[in-house]
């Protein structure tokens, strides 16, 4: 009989710790979504006590998404505990999850607690969240390093407290497989009260293993794994999604277990994490990887074309890829589009969105001969991003060359107002960047620029994605058109959409009087930490 296993989403808590990334309220609703409708169990929204922002985030995604339970992470005190079941208190299917470290280094270095009492916390505390929330689940962090005799004994602790799950998680990605099997077995068989409680396991990819632990986990009883969509989590990132879930389908024969995820819709997700935190999917990556179902051997491509499970142990379909595309170029009609948009899996969006779509697309039909299903999923994510848009882009001109200083002109509108300004930089994009920053007003730091084709040939649609800091605060745009500056400067102006609406006070201030430029640059190609091209 298939066992069912539950798929716990962290991509918007411990997915966003990753270095670099930084959500918008906005951002995390709109992945909250999309993350229900592919069938996530339970959404950890976020850590509410960390910040008033995060908070927000998880409140508003408590009130909005249903479907999926809705979990908010608190460290064991009653201050977390509170902002955390403030935040979830209006899901549909409220948990808290809390949790205290329980390995000697950690009690030791970190907590500077003795074993009793962080047992006694343990214990106190989700016998505490239990008060207002029905389901609460239990963290012994680094449980992977814990001395087992003890980890039995905070577990059965906080069970008989109310702990309704007990998730046993490799903090730092420490064990191999069979050690981590083991360990899930060793606590089903010596932990006494353990039948009244769902085991889970949270493992990290330190060396490469989350994926295989997680499994292995599964396979000696877990029936809930924690996990983020594309791996992406702290350090080198937690067990992927759509690995463990194409694991448990694809070989059901040996697993024998089911999830509640709608695997068609893996693919959209995975582009929409990447495009939102900025994060790149590399191209050998399993399952949503651009050459995952790529066949370039000759010898693999006769074998596809007689039968394509010569090489694929799964289907695009499968994952929300589709094998045949239907080309569209300037003379397709709205009909054609809207139902492309459809086979897509873009059916829920509305029609506004639509709209905006439809007239990118023709602009994009005027300068490609054809334009591919990766060049509409490209313009359908722009016109996500672009939810709040106060800057935009009406007009630029650049001068560029060999023997000259590069320098560009923008026009920028902004509400009823627009303002032009011109900037040299060393290139044109750099050109452009300084261009947009003296007609905005604003000075930010370029962190990260990555540009990349979506499809192949002269004309192919040129993504860029950048990541920008300014006070502390981070932000990520991405931009796509023909014209890779043109693409740059949209994208540029899309991270400075994004972050604004974070700050206190309006970013704009008064622009710098135009006077000489020769040798002006609020940044050079120099001070960008990570410079990125992929064509």
């Amino acid at each position: 009989m298939s066992k069912r296993i539950y798929i716990f989403d962290t991509t918007l808590r411990d997915g966003e710790q990753s270095p670099g990334i930084s959500l918008n309220s906005s951002e995390k609703l709109n992945i909250a979504r999309q993350l229900s409708e592919l069938g996530v169990d339970v959404i950890e929204a976020g850590f509410p006590a960390a910040s008033k922002g995060d908070f927000e985030g998880v409140r508003s995604i408590a009130k909005d998404v249903r479907g999926s339970t809705i979990a908010a992470l608190a460290r064991a005190n009653k201050q977390d505990i509170d902002r955390a079941w403030e935040a979830i208190s209006d899901a549909e299917n409220p948990r808290i999850h809390t949790f205290i470290a329980t390995s000697d280094i950690h009690m030791k270095y970190k907590l500077k607690m003795k074993r009793s009492e962080v047992v006694e916390k343990a214990v106190e505390m989700v016998s505490y969240a239990s008060r207002f929330c029905p389901e609460v689940e239990f963290s012994p962090e680094d449980a992977a390093r814990t001395e087992p005799e003890f980890l039995y004994r905070v577990i059965e602790a906080v069970i008989n407290a109310g702990a309704k799950v007990v998730n046993i998680p490799d903090t730092v990605g420490y064990m191999a497989p069979g050690e981590f099997g083991g360990l899930i077995r060793n606590i089903r068989n010596n932990v006494s009260n353990i039948d009244k409680a769902l085991i889970s396991v949270h493992c990290h990819n330190d060396l490469g293993m989350a994926v295989a632990n997680s499994l292995a986990a599964i396979e000696n009883g877990a029936l809930q794994v924690e996990c983020t969509v594309n791996g992406i989590g702290e350090r080198a990132g937690n067990a992927a999604l759509e690995e463990i879930v194409m694991a448990l389908k694809t070989r059901n024969d040996y697993y024998q277990t089911s999830t509640g995820i709608i695997t068609e819709k893996i693919y959209r997700t995975s582009s929409m994490i990447s495009i939102a935190t900025g994060m790149h999917i590399q191209a050998n990556k399993a399952i949503v990887g651009a050459n995952a179902f790529a066949h370039e051997s000759g010898i693999h491509q006769h074998g596809m074309m007689s039968n394509s499970k010569t090489y694929e142990i799964m289907t695009p379909i499968s994952i929300g890829l589709k094998q045949s595309q239907m080309v569209l170029g300037k003379h397709s009609g709205r009909h054609a589009f809207e139902e492309k948009l459809k086979d897509m899996g873009y059916s829920n969006l509305n029609q506004e969105e639509v709209n905006r779509a439809f007239e990118s697309f023709k602009d994009l039909a005027d300068k490609k001969k054809f334009v591919m299903d990766r060049d509409i999923e490209a313009l359908i994510t722009q016109e996500s991003r672009n939810t709040f848009e106060k800057y935009r882009l009406e007009y630029y001109q650049i001068s560029s060359g060999s023997e000259i200083t590069s320098t560009s002109t923008v026009r920028i509108k902004c509400n009823d107002d627009v303002y032009e300004e011109a900037a040299c930089g060393d290139g044109p994009v750099d050109a452009t960047f300084n261009a947009i920053e003296r007609a905005i007003g604003v000075r930010v730091k370029l962190d990260e620029y990555l540009i990349k084709a979506a499809t192949g040939g002269k004309d192919a649609l040129g993504e860029v994605t950048v990541k920008i800091s300014k006070d502390n605060m981070r932000s990520a745009g991405y931009g796509v058109s023909t014209d890779v500056v043109e693409a740059s400067a949209k994208a540029y102006i899309n991270a400075i959409n994004n972050m604004e609406p974070r700050i206190e006070e309006p970013i704009r201030v008064e622009p710098q009087v135009l006077g000489p430029m020769k040798n002006h640059n609020f940044f050079g190609a120099g001070d960008v930490d990570n410079w990125r091209f992929e064509i």
